[in-house]
């Protein structure tokens, strides 16, 4: 439609234009008789314009255009490798290699498995100067938040850090074994403590094995010096030389005192200073994770080490734990022969009552009672 009204349009402007404009723009000088020759000679320039071109593109696609052998990558890496001294580099480490090979030690590559702190602990005779460094407990504070009182411990300075003598924390660690196990053979109770982050499953892992107790919260003020008020109402039992629960000395028990621990494993003392002095107060032996930060007097058996490295707190804990379990296994394999490594309680007497029902078949009131009738007290 729009090519119409175009065509249209330039139409008519054409018919309306004059007829000397015609004539002027059909007249040409052309002479007809030369006419044929001029065609020739306009061929001919347009045949030689095409040759040129054709030349020039020629002489453009033979500078642009260059023919590119295959690469060959390991002959051109091998090459590289020469220009720059790479190959010579790598053959003389491969000789050295070779030469060294047997010199030094082999790492076991599944040497540090985390969870096996947790699942398997170790022994009291695994203690090594290897597994305390692995675990870093030689690592201590900077030299201006060190304690005086830590000065036998400290084996020297490395960088403004103080460094602990792992000696010192082998036989410390080696000396509260032998306290925990002495102390899980006669029938004692073991407290452990430790509440910072991350202490919570080796310290109750370290308490099943002992058979003790765990504590991985914030510490109560006034659990041993006001123990009635605060842990009055916790249940507490009687049990035999082989640690079998004994029925019948519900009264009794409602009016003895609560219990205390017979020991207490404090893994972080700086966080329970307060729980450490009400075991002072007391007469409760302690045994702490020393840092070079911290007082060693605190404690009664104090190991020096880094109490803010969670493996080197898990050996410790694990150590420990498993000196308790060897400690109750001496105790019940003694009582298996009829051998009591510990003085009974205030309630002696009733527990001759009761393995004497448990014994007979009776319960722990019938004998009481037949007792009393026969004119014992």
């Amino acid at each position: 439609m729009i090519l119409r009204r175009t065509i249209i349009r330039h139409g008519q402007r054409i018919a309306n234009s004059p007829t000397k404009s015609w004539t002027r723009s059909l007249a040409t000088e052309v002479d007809i008789d030369t006419l044929p020759s001029s065609t020739d000679s306009i061929a001919a320039s347009l045949e030689n314009s095409l040759r040129e071109t054709k030349s020039l593109e020629s002489e453009v696609e033979k500078e642009t255009v260059q023919y590119v052998p295959h690469i060959d990558n390991r002959s051109h890496a091998a090459q590289n490798l020469l220009e720059d001294g790479t190959a010579e580099r790598y053959s003389h480490h491969r000789f050295n290699q070779a030469r060294t090979k047997s010199l030094g030690t082999s790492i076991d590559p599944n040497h540090y498995q985390p969870h096996k702190l947790l699942t398997y602990p170790p022994y009291p005779s695994d203690i090594t100067l290897e597994l305390l460094l692995a675990s870093q407990a030689h690592l201590g504070h900077k030299t201006s938040h060190w304690n005086p009182m830590n000065s036998r411990y400290i084996f020297g300075i490395r960088q403004g850090i103080h460094i602990i003598s792992l000696e010192q924390t082998a036989a410390h660690l080696r000396r509260a074994c032998r306290v925990v196990s002495g102390v899980a053979e006669r029938g004692g109770l073991i407290l452990f403590v430790g509440t910072r982050a991350g202490q919570d499953r080796c310290v109750v892992k370290a308490a099943q094995m002992a058979g003790g107790c765990h504590l991985f919260e914030r510490w109560t003020p006034g659990s041993i010096t006001n123990g009635h008020q605060i842990l009055g109402q916790c249940r507490t039992k009687v049990v035999d030389e082989l640690d079998r629960e004994i029925q019948g000395f519900d009264e009794e028990l409602r009016e003895r005192q609560v219990l205390k621990p017979d020991l207490v494993v404090c893994l972080n003392p700086m966080e329970n200073w307060v729980m450490l002095h009400e075991c002072g107060l007391n007469t409760i032996p302690t045994i702490g994770v020393i840092d070079t930060n911290a007082n060693p007097t605190w404690v009664t058996y104090p190991i020096p080490a880094n109490d803010d490295s969670l493996r080197c707190v898990q050996v410790i804990a694990g150590v420990l734990g498993r000196a308790g379990q060897e400690g109750q296994a001496r105790r019940k394999e003694m009582a298996k022969i009829g051998v009591i490594t510990y003085t009974p309680d205030t309630l002696r007497t009733d527990l001759s009552v009761s393995t004497q029902g448990a014994r007979t078949g009776g319960s722990a009131e019938d004998i009481k009672g037949s007792d009393s009738g026969g004119g014992h007290t």
